[in-house]
């Protein structure tokens, strides 16, 4: 009895130290982790020439995946187990579309880190790692589109790693999910919510980060904002935790013009969050706007706005970062429109 009332007690003061030390995270230390000089370091190889505009299924695109799991495999980072590996195979078939011309097999790439308590609660951080391709000889290198999303997982996941090795480990478990075929259709979302890896009810929210490297015509004297889309139609407390978190850390101006329910563009529906919305996952999509390189040649990493960049990952980190740890998952208390 007495060697059973210690393991207990033992389990209790553990319990309690690994509760007080997530509160005692220092959570803007992980989030200067977050470097405009090593996200370009990234967007050069990503959204390099060779990679010939990552056209889905393409060569190029295989190779800026592979460069992908290279950074995870050097910062310690693994697939999810039930993964059985780095890719979730898209099949050609899944992505044939009317006239549309036939794309080849491709694939999502997920890198994973478990949590703690809350293990089966997981949190979408997802971005888009094909573009275009290449045109008349010409390539179009997407560096915004979606250069610029794809290597702020990187750097997000590298955020929550070093907490990790610090004694800093999430709650609930966090997906990095590199998706595919969303210039042609938003094929590899979609995939993923048909075929998820993780069931939809246990998936806390997706955060979606689709062209953050830039600014827009309509924001020409300043990068300090970003167009939140999405926060509000399906938790409240989404919608609140954006919120606090930039109050808090990074004070962007967060621009909500095309989260309208009227706006003309429908963005909303235009990018990979939409696909699990959908399902009933709430999902927050981080957006720069569109500007003259969009889906042009010109979109090459000597335009990105470094600075805004980091900013802008850094806010994805720090929801991503409230979700994983705070008490209870957040409510779906609104239905989606």
């Amino acid at each position: 009895m007495k060697k059973i009332s210690l393991f207990a007690l033992a389990i209790i003061l553990a319990s309690c130290a690994s509760s007080k030390s997530q509160k005692q995270a220092d959570v803007s230390k992980y989030m200067n982790t977050i470097t405009p000089d090593e996200l370009k370091t990234h967007l050069y190889i990503v959204a390099s020439d060779e990679n010939e505009g990552r056209d889905t299924g393409s060569k190029g695109q295989k190779k800026a995946g592979k460069y992908l799991i290279s950074q995870y495999e050097k910062n310690g980072i693994s697939y999810p187990k039930e993964g059985n590996g780095w890719y979730q195979k898209v099949p050609s078939e899944f992505m044939a579309r009317g006239f549309a011309p036939k794309l080849p097999d491709s694939e999502n790439i997920w890198a994973f880190i478990e949590g703690t308590d809350k293990k089966d609660e997981i949190v979408v951080i997802s971005a888009h790692y094909d573009h275009v391709g290449m045109k008349n000889g010409e390539v179009y290198n997407g560096a915004d589109d979606d250069g610029s999303g794809t290597v702020s997982l990187l750097e997000i996941a590298q955020a929550f790693k070093q907490a990790e090795k610090e004694g800093f480990k999430p709650k609930r478990s966090i997906l990095f999910l590199h998706v595919t075929g969303e210039e042609h259709g938003l094929h590899g979302s979609r995939y993923y919510s048909e075929n998820p890896l993780f069931p939809m009810e246990k998936t806390v929210a997706d955060i979606n980060i689709d062209m953050i490297g830039r600014r827009d015509t309509l924001h020409p004297d300043t990068n300090n904002y970003v167009y939140v889309i999405g926060s509000d139609r399906l938790s409240s407390e989404l919608h609140a935790i954006n919120e606090e978190m930039n109050n808090k850390y990074t004070k962007m101006e967060l621009d909500y013009k095309y989260n309208d329910r009227n706006d003309p563009e429908r963005i909303y529906y235009r990018s990979d969050h939409y696909n699990f919305a959908k399902h009933g996952v709430p999902a927050i999509f981080y957006f720069n706007g569109i500007h003259a390189d969009y889906h042009m040649p010109s979109d090459t990493p000597d335009k990105i706005e470094y600075d805004a960049l980091a900013k802008r990952a850094q806010l994805a980190f720090l929801v991503a970062w409230e979700l994983a740890n705070r008490p209870e998952k957040i409510k779906v208390d609104r239905d989606g429109k």
